[in-house]
């Protein structure tokens, strides 16, 4: 058994180093994991903490530290998952917070529990679609068909309000942003990127591989919550 850096006794299956020069910061690694499956908290400002985890690992934290709040075990105002870290802000006592999260273990990825599923009727009719069949080499109808299968999750938001960066599908299916963002990308124009795919829910400058449309509308400010697709949500891109 080891203690943190306070002394008191901790879980013995996982080990946990403070640096120094920030007293916040602690690193957590489960010995039996992949060399690369480890955890660590930063301290942010006064109040705030980031926990930076592997990217198939985001959304099992994110449901886990939603799940402990709701417990009354975490007081965080705001939980706001990215695509490596998870931002906890609104902390009252921010070291013994990274300290607590140090001594827990969110379920495997494949375990955690998806929200509800929401369907965006969607026209595959992008002006590139052509191009993604090419990149990936199929036709036009398997392009279609490949993404309308795929349940998509939102991992997190950001860019815009209301814009879901949703994964899904295969890392040998990422794509490649144009190298000159469009000057203009309607709303609601489907896009993919890298691994993501994401849907604009306003118009702005863009660099996605555009494979469609929707006329769902993403983020209004009289709906609660104002974004459609939210952190955990399920997708489905359905043919219009």
């Amino acid at each position: 058994m080891w203690t943190s850096s306070r002394g008191q006794a901790t879980e013995p299956n996982l080990v946990v180093t403070w640096d120094s020069s920030f007293p916040h910061a602690c690193e957590q690694v489960h010995p039996g994991a992949p060399q690369n499956g480890r955890m660590r908290v930063h301290p942010v400002g006064a109040t705030a903490l980031l926990v930076e985890c592997e990217p198939d690992e985001v959304e099992a934290w994110r449901a886990e530290l939603w799940r402990r709040r709701a417990a009354g075990e975490l007081t965080a105002t705001e939980i706001v998952p990215g695509a490596r870290t998870v931002l906890l802000d609104g902390l009252r006592t921010p070291e013994r917070t990274a300290e607590a999260i140090a001594g827990w273990a969110p379920p495997p990825p494949a375990a955690v529990a998806g929200r509800d599923t929401v369907s965006i009727p969607t026209r595959f009719d992008g002006p590139d679609l052509t191009a993604i069949a090419d990149h990936w080499a199929m036709s036009v109808p398997a392009v279609v068909d490949r993404i309308t299968r795929t349940e998509f999750r939102v991992a997190f938001c950001g860019f815009a309000p209301g814009f879901a960066y949703l994964t899904g599908l295969p890392a040998e299916l990422a794509v490649p942003r144009h190298p000159s963002p469009r000057p203009s990308v309607p709303a609601g124009s489907v896009g993919l990127a890298g691994p993501y795919a994401g849907i604009y829910p306003t118009a702005s400058p863009g660099g996605w591989q555009l494979v469609g449309h929707t006329d769902t509308r993403l983020f209004d400010v009289d709906r609660d919550p104002p974004a459609l697709l939210t952190p955990g949500t399920r997708v489905r891109l359905e043919p219009a």
